[in-house]
């Protein structure tokens, strides 16, 4: 058997409970992989925004989802608010990635449109019918956010209401396994699916290891989802070794894969 990840040691960045099938993936390709919980995934603030933009449901165009978190959210929501799939016969529902697809049909419902890359920029240059006129209900984390889809659609004349769905935030309290396999120099690679992850690592390192925390990523290298991602390492980290061509997390196991000589 194969096993291009044998004895390397590979700290995954991701929301906690959200990183064990990739995870997995990497142990059966030989890694010893340590997860290191990066980002929570919490109710907003208020739910005042999405709660008022439910039981405004029919008067939407497009109902756009870009990540699990989205959606996980807004059906909950939505059932709480005691509605149910009904309420959203008339919507055309875009969705970012086959994972959020896939979750999306979980939920009894298949996605009008895909766009061929799995990142929100290709939503825009990509979509099926013309947005001028056009009421789109984009439920998103709170804050953080790339604003690329808001700007672009109200640049083609929609009229978009941005509501808040979740919060993403760093964890108060770092996880210790992890943090010590990066101080003691241990980890060959650490691995990152968000620009959010890589800020919120460093941010973790800082407030465990002090003010010297870069001089502990001597060794290791960074893996990163795509593009955007990989900005934030070099911005944040310096560098970035491994970056995915597919901007997936299966993507990202095939880099690593293929670039396992550098680790």
């Amino acid at each position: 058997m194969n096993l291009p990840l044998f004895g390397k040691t590979i700290v995954v960045t991701r929301a906690a409970g959200q990183s064990s099938q990739f995870s997995y993936s990497l142990q059966n390709y030989g890694a010893k992989v340590i997860e290191m919980p990066t980002i929570e995934i919490v109710p907003p603030s208020s739910w005042d925004q999405l709660d008022h933009a439910i039981a405004s449901l029919s008067e939407f165009d497009w109902l756009i989802l870009t990540s699990t978190n989205a959606v996980d959210y807004f059906f909950e929501r939505l059932a709480s608010q005691l509605k149910d799939l009904r309420g959203l016969a008339a919507i055309k529902i875009a969705v970012v990635g086959e994972k959020t697809a896939q979750r999306l049909r979980q939920r009894g419902l298949q996605p009008d449109f895909i766009p061929p890359e799995y990142i929100a920029d290709a939503m825009v240059v990509n979509f099926p019918e013309s947005v001028d006129g056009k009421k789109i209900l984009f439920p998103r984390v709170e804050t953080g956010g790339r604003d690329v889809l808001v700007r672009a659609f109200s640049d083609r004349g929609a009229i978009i209401t941005e509501v808040a769905a979740y919060q993403s935030t760093c964890p108060r309290i770092p996880d210790a396994k992890s943090i010590a396999v990066i101080q003691e120099q241990a980890a060959n690679l650490v691995t990152f699916a968000s620009s959010k992850t890589v800020k919120h690592f460093c941010e973790l390192l800082q407030q465990t290891i002090g003010d010297h925390w870069v001089e502990s990523l001597k060794t290791v290298k960074f893996a990163s989802i795509g593009p955007q991602t990989s900005k934030t390492c070099r911005a944040l980290l310096g560098r970035v070794e491994i970056e995915a061509e597919e901007f997936t997390l299966d993507g990202l196991i095939k880099a690593i894969v293929a670039q396992s000589s550098l680790l």
